[in-house]
């Protein structure tokens, strides 16, 4: 119960679904726990869940500012960033691609791509002083596989792995390692955005497009997570990693 004992994390989107499953099982583990979210008032039943010394911070992820102002939390409460997990996503619901307006893709661009973006600029110098870190990015089994009516959604989290991988290779001189995380359709609340609408029959539906025959919970997501950010997986860099139930072969 001490994998990530003496480490500062940083969940952003730890309000709800995976993240806030992450945030917790890392805190499980022994890390301090930075709850980032849109949410402020989810972000805080969260850390108040979690307890100790975790803190809740509001951040919209598009914004610069807020990233930054939330990384100077997370340094100023407890002196350092180790783990920066960039999980914040958006998505259009799923449709025709024609259908989809510009302020939506606009906003995909911005929390999926430019969150970590900014990110970056704020906890690399951090963890390049400290001697080292862990980048870990929310990508989805939909950036290696894409499915029709998610074409921009699809697009950002290719993005995200490409972006991931060439992290991986020009952080590593720092020891700073990057990778992400390939989840299949998930029980989260922005499941019926993924699906076009929600009813038992397209849960059902979506659970048998994926060879485990269910969709991922948040815990398959955490687990993954908290292997990747923990020192046994000290060689592991650059790797988008499927947590998919098989749906990307």
């Amino acid at each position: 119960m001490n994998r990530l004992a003496g480490k500062v994390a940083i969940v952003t989107g730890a309000a709800s679904g995976f993240g806030e499953c992450i945030a917790r099982r890392f805190a499980e583990e022994g890390a301090t726990v930075v709850v980032a979210d849109v949410n402020e008032r989810g972000a805080e039943r969260v850390r108040e869940a979690i307890g100790g010394e975790a803190i809740a911070t509001t951040a919209d992820v598009s914004r610069r500012g807020d990233v930054e102002g939330l990384v100077y939390a997370a340094k100023g409460a407890f002196g350092r960033v180790d783990i920066m997990v960039n999980n914040a996503g958006f998505t259009h619901r799923k449709g025709d691609l024609l259908a989809v307006d510009e302020p939506s893709f606009d906003l995909i661009g911005a929390v999926n791509m430019k969150g970590i973006y900014h990110s970056t600029l704020a906890v690399v110098p951090i963890m390049d002083r400290n001697g080292g870190g862990v980048i870990l990015n929310m990508a989805s089994v939909d950036g290696l596989r894409p499915r029709p009516g998610l074409t921009w959604y699809n697009a950002s989290k290719g993005w995200v792995i490409a972006a991931t991988k060439s992290m991986a290779v020009e952080l590593a001189p720092r020891r700073i390692r990057v990778n992400c995380l390939c989840p299949a359709s998930g029980e989260t609340p922005m499941l019926p955005l993924f699906m076009g609408g929600d009813s038992p029959g397209a849960r059902a539906e979506a659970a048998q497009e994926i060879p485990l025959g269910r969709l991922t919970r948040p815990l398959d997501v955490a687990n993954a997570a908290l292997w990747l950010a923990s020192d046994e997986a000290a060689f592991v860099t650059g790797v988008a990693l499927e947590v998919d139930g098989g749906s990307s072969i």
